[in-house]
């Protein structure tokens, strides 16, 4: 049988949700949540609306006498971060929150059309069944039909879903027949909506190891769509159209046949395989952030995705153009 939490616990959180429920303050706390820096300034936040410093400043003392943020002085600015054992609560909040927020609430016949697609799903496991014969028919028509399912629960748009579909479930049973010894490595990026780093740090992988590297993404709670601040970024790399970029959920099946899990701001979703490397990024979200400060989360994962494929491949091999922006960007750091 389930407990309702306890009153002193229920006290602090009502406290904390408190000093959350101001907009200004909830667009602050982002801004600092998604800064590559994973602090800000008055001065940064002040840009956020057309208020006064001194109006910036008191919504920033609610939330540090609420404990979720804590500040540091330097010179003439206070520069302030969100308390480290409140961080993962609060980037799982913005994260999964906001776009849950922001999406029409969901039909009650949203799954009523699986017997539309039936006749499609059928003949897709089929085909599919017959490029693998090392798995049983049953096997794959269960993949076929789960990679429906995980998809629907975050579609607002089917015009897609069949084709996305086949594509998800390939990947699925590449991933359950994959040669661990022979196949190139394998890098399963993981957050939590599965909309923006976690793409991003995929397709870099894709275009800088050219094929020798093979790289996966998944949310623990996938959103309907790749956030528009990413899809440029995106397009930057080669990756436009719908059907090469969509929000997938995470499944047993992509953690075994990874070589390398990187989390990104997720939490403890992923089970543990034993053989498989775990790494945790530490980057801004791009899907919360300005169109700079998404450039500048971009930049930050080329400089991590670049060490990763020195590990893997034993060389580096990222596109110079990312290398540079990255170089820029710390030049203006450095001035200010």
């Amino acid at each position: 049988m389930s407990h309702a939490i306890g009153d002193a616990a229920a006290a602090a959180i009502a406290m904390i949700m408190k000093s959350l429920a101001d907009p200004l303050r909830l667009r602050m706390l982002s801004a600092i949540a998604s800064d590559p820096r994973a602090e800000s300034c008055v001065c940064d936040l002040a840009e956020l609306a057309d208020v006064s410093q001194p109006t910036v400043s008191h919504h920033l003392k609610v939330l540090k006498d609420a404990g979720v943020l804590v500040s540091e002085r330097r010179g003439t600015w206070v520069w302030y971060s969100i308390e480290a054992s409140l961080r993962p609560a609060i980037t799982t909040l913005l994260e999964s929150f906001a776009p849950a927020a922001l999406a029409p609430s969901a039909s009650t016949d949203r799954y009523q059309g699986l017997e539309d697609v039936d006749e499609a799903l059928t003949h897709m496991a089929a085909n599919l069944s017959a490029r693998h014969p090392q798995l049983s028919a049953d096997a794959v028509a269960g993949v076929v039909r789960e990679s429906y399912a995980g998809l629907a629960r975050a579609a607002r748009i089917t015009t897609h879903l069949v084709p996305l579909t086949e594509r998800f479930a390939r990947q699925r049973l590449a991933d359950l027949e994959r040669d661990r010894v022979a196949a190139p490595p394998q890098v399963l990026f993981v957050c939590v909506a599965n909309a923006g780093r976690s793409q991003l740090a995929a397709a870099m992988v894709e275009r800088a190891s050219q094929g020798r590297v093979v790289a996966r993404s998944a949310g623990s709670s996938p959103a309907a769509a790749v956030h528009p601040s990413v899809r440029p970024l995106l397009e930057e790399l080669g990756v436009g159209a719908p059907l090469e970029a969509f929000p997938k959920p995470l499944t047993d099946d992509a953690v075994r046949a990874a070589d390398v899990v990187i989390t990104m701001g997720c939490g403890d979703v992923c089970p543990i395989i034993p053989g498989v490397r775990y790494e945790d990024w530490a980057v801004g979200d791009p899907a919360m952030a300005s169109p700079e400060g998404a450039t500048a989360i971009r930049d930050d994962i080329a400089v991590r995705v670049d060490a990763l494929l020195e590990s893997l491949l034993g060389s580096p091999t990222m596109d110079p153009a990312p290398r540079v922006a990255t170089e820029q960007n710390r030049s203006r750091g450095a001035r200010r």
